[in-house]
């Protein structure tokens, strides 16, 4: 089965699921959001990090040679 499928990869022990109704599954999972002191220069979109206590999403690709753009996630304070 899917779940099955699941737990072998890369989601095991960060994935759990209940059944709610006979037609309707809800799935819980955990995100690890890496912890850096300053934004990265390299990053793809997508990308989410925390820096200072704050979540950020890479909006734009970078390298060495040209960094990514972080952006703040919502409004944190």
């Amino acid at each position: 089965s899917d779940v099955d499928a699941l737990s072998q990869n890369f989601y095991k022990n960060n994935f759990s699921s209940s059944q709610t109704f006979n037609k309707d599954c809800v799935f819980t999972t955990r995100l690890q959001i890496p912890h850096y002191t300053s934004a990265p220069s390299v990053g793809v979109v997508g990308d989410i990090i925390e820096v200072g206590g704050k979540a950020y999403i890479c909006t734009t690709a970078g390298n060495i040679a040209s960094p990514a753009t972080f952006t703040l996630i919502g409004s944190q304070t």
